[in-house]
């Protein structure tokens, strides 16, 4: 376990490998801690990232995260962009029994619970890698956050009201042409978020306290505005402040080293839960997806889109690029911007960005391609995310499921929703890694799932059949890609094909995307080695938001039984 010392201004903006708790109080230092518990101690306390931010109404104002010189030293300082590869000092391609297939895909399994009684009970995550090394990636962060209100009769320098809330991040990066942008987007992207929220929470303040205004929250089109703002900074750095730090180095190898991020891409899903509004944003830049799972009077379950898949071939970007670059026909061709690239939205990607002229003289000077032959009027491919904000009903046991586009083009939003649904029915969540305590928040947890009191017998009689609502006629694609990888392997459709066999939900949805109940089809596809298997399957990154009402806590902790024995070590 890795401890360092930090202060309390800098620790809000580290991000690492899967998550990193931080617990302080105001004007200490406390302990940066991995997540990565030793294999012997399964069940050892998480420490939650609990960072009282206020310091007092006059000096912290309101919901003062951190100031920006701070944010901007931790970004400047994140280190150097890393990943974890599966090259070992020796391998052998052979048959995977069922046996290992299962150990395979369990191997990079987390599960935590999150018993603060703030809307979110759990988290499931599970990655499998095609390419060597995976180019998905993933970040969670959590901080608390506190503020003073004053009462709308008493002069703003009086505390009459102290508040808290959690804000909590959950993201999941799909790289292509190499991992560098989506390991870049680990670490700093929700930085780069966090800081833009907290200058609009900030701005919002000081126009409550000088009397223009009593409103001192941001309204929801300045959180937007926010988000929308961190993803752009974001990226103007990778592809742009990049190119202005090799000019300076005016090295090949500092060239290589900061242009890396630009040169490859990634698409980037980042969710956003604030548990003091309930309101669950999406921020979409690319083809990974988000579905609410939400269930019905009826006892069904309902799938709903929280994100559009931005690729070429989606009519609402086509209609976008053609409009923002007129008398280019072939702007999107073949679903593909100018021909080539698919995601409409990513980060990086400079190739479809950069003008001809850097282009030219990076390639020149340093290293680099060609430019498109098509290219006319760049930027082509933007980072600027499309929003959606979803009221969550954590009485109603609501999910989300965030996934990169892999999983998409095997299952769609109803089947996914309907597999958590009936992995819900045999793992009732009654059995906690937690105390009392936790019990019985796993209980109502429970009881909010599956309506009331009814029992496991009442709710197994739907057999193999899926507990979910299924769109019908011209609503029964709902604007969804085909699963192609369906029919690339001639299996049918239904719900017999499916099974629940793994304790961790991420990786229940994985199995039943690669075959389910056909052993024989899973662990053909899992002994297929990399980079061949890519043309069979993409990497898979899948993570499982359960929300519902539990009883408060201070801490998280693995669950041993939903996750690998052994953790990955920090990619930081």
């Amino acid at each position: 376990m890795y401890f360092r010392q930090f202060s309390l201004a800098a620790l809000v903006s580290v991000v690492a490998s899967g998550v990193w708790y931080y617990r302080a109080t105001p004007g200490q230092q406390g302990d940066l801690i991995n997540n990565s518990a030793p294999a012997n101690t399964p069940q050892s306390p998480l420490h939650i990232p609990v960072v009282s931010l206020s310091q007092g109404y006059e000096s912290a104002k309101l919901l003062k995260v951190y100031d920006e010189e701070s944010c901007i030293r931790e970004l400047a300082s994140a280190g150097p962009v890393t990943k974890s590869a599966e090259v070992q000092s020796s391998q052998q391609h052979t048959m995977l029994t069922p046996e290992e297939a299962t150990q395979k895909l369990r191997r990079l399994e987390k599960s935590h619970s999150v018993p603060r009684g703030r809307g979110v009970l759990r988290y499931d995550i599970v990655q499998l890698p095609s390419n060597n090394p995976i180019e998905d990636d993933h970040a969670e962060k959590l901080v608390e956050t506190s503020h003073d209100l004053p009462s709308s009769d008493e002069p703003a320098r009086e505390i009459s009201i102290r508040e808290t809330s959690d804000w909590m991040f959950w993201a999941i990066f799909d790289g292509h042409a190499g991992w560098t942008t989506s390991a870049k987007l680990r670490q700093v992207l929700i930085p780069f978020v966090t800081r833009e929220l907290s200058k609009a929470h900030n701005n919002m303040t000081r126009r409550g306290l000088d009397g223009s205004s009593r409103s001192i929250l941001p309204s929801p089109e300045s959180i937007d505005s926010a988000i929308r703002q961190g993803f752009l900074k974001c990226d103007h750095e990778i592809v742009h402040e990049s190119v202005a730090k090799a000019r300076k180095a005016n090295t090949k190898s500092a060239a290589a080293d900061l242009l890396g991020p630009a040169f490859s891409g990634s698409c980037a899903l980042l969710s956003f839960y604030d548990s003091r509004s309930k309101d669950f944003r999406v921020a979409c830049t690319g083809d990974s997806r988000a579905v609410l799972g939400r269930r019905g009077p009826n006892g069904l379950w309902t799938a709903q889109p929280l994100s559009e898949d931005q690729t070429g071939g989606t009519p609402s970007e086509m209609a976008r690029l053609r409009a923002e670059h007129p008398g280019e026909p072939n702007v999107v061709s073949h679903g593909r911007i100018l021909g080539g690239l698919e995601p409409s939205r990513a980060f990086g990607d400079a190739h479809y960005k950069w003008s001809k002229d850097v282009q030219d003289m990076v390639k020149k000077n340093w290293f680099g391609r060609t430019s498109p032959a098509l290219l006319q009027t760049p930027p082509y491919v933007t980072a600027e995310p499309v929003i959606t904000a979803t009221r969550i009903m954590p009485d109603k046991g609501d999910f989300v499921v965030l996934a990169t586009d892999g999983l998409w083009e095997m299952l769609t939003n109803e089947e996914v929703v309907g597999l958590v649904g009936k992995w819900l029915e045999k793992h009732p969540m009654n059995q906690s890694p937690r105390s009392t305590a936790a019990s019985s928040t796993s209980t109502s947890w429970t009881q909010s799932f599956l309506g009331g009191g009814a029992s496991q017998s009442e709710l197994g009689k739907t057999g193999i059949t899926l507990p979910v609502m299924r769109p019908s006629g011209e609503h029964s694609k709902g604007g969804q890609r085909e699963t192609i990888r369906q029919q690339q392997w001639n299996i049918q459709s239904g719900d017999e094909r499916f099974v629940v066999e793994d304790k961790n939900v991420a990786t229940h949805l994985v199995r039943n995307a690669l075959g389910g109940r056909d052993r024989d089809m899973v662990s053909g596809l899992l002994t297929l080695s990399s980079p061949f298997s890519r043309r069979y399957r993409d990497d898979l990154t899948v993570e499982v938001i359960f929300f519902g009402d539990g009883e408060g806590g201070s801490d998280a902790l693995q669950d041993a039984e939903a996750s690998a024995s052994k953790v990955a070590k920090p990619k930081l």
